[in-house]
């Protein structure tokens, strides 16, 4: 069975509001906040409360949220992936095939400089034979027997 009851609504205003106290009026604006018994704990932690944020966003925002975020993670995860890859054939290729390559165009430069300074040694032993020497004919210059017109001979050619 149900039972009616009539209540007055002087009695259900001072009984159901929190802020209301015997001394106020509805018309009063001066209420106190400290007469709020608080309904959460006080030892709430932060994470405690952001959980609780989840209840203020509808499920379906939520799931194109996750999605949305899961999809970009992916996708950063597999460029920072292939990136990582391409750097390391970059780099194995250059060290297995562009430092032996490097080692020998270095040594091949070493081989050409020896042999042109080689090939100047020779042509200045040549010319220093055939005649043409460092000093040029002059009348003071002492002149070999059998020899004229050219320059001073050093001794051991």
């Amino acid at each position: 069975m149900v039972k009616v009851e009539i209540v007055d609504e002087k009695d259900q205003e001072a009984h159901s509001s929190p802020y209301a106290s015997p001394a106020s009026s509805p018309t009063s604006s001066s209420l106190s906040l400290s007469s709020v018994d608080s309904d959460s704990p006080v030892d709430e932690s932060l994470l405690d409360r952001l959980t609780a944020l989840k209840d203020i966003v509808p499920p379906t925002t939520r799931h194109s949220l996750i999605s949305n975020l899961s999809k970009t993670a992916s996708f950063f995860y597999r460029t920072t992936k292939f990136a990582g890859n391409v750097i390391w054939v970059v780099t194995t290729s250059a060290l297995l095939i562009g430092l032996p390559l490097a080692l020998i165009l270095e040594d091949e430069a070493k081989v050409v400089a020896q042999e042109n300074e080689m090939l100047a040694q020779q042509h200045g032993a040549q010319q220093m034979v055939s005649g043409n020497s460092l000093y040029p004919p002059s009348s003071n210059a002492p002149k070999q027997s059998g020899q004229q017109g050219q320059g001073l001979v050093p001794p051991g050619f």
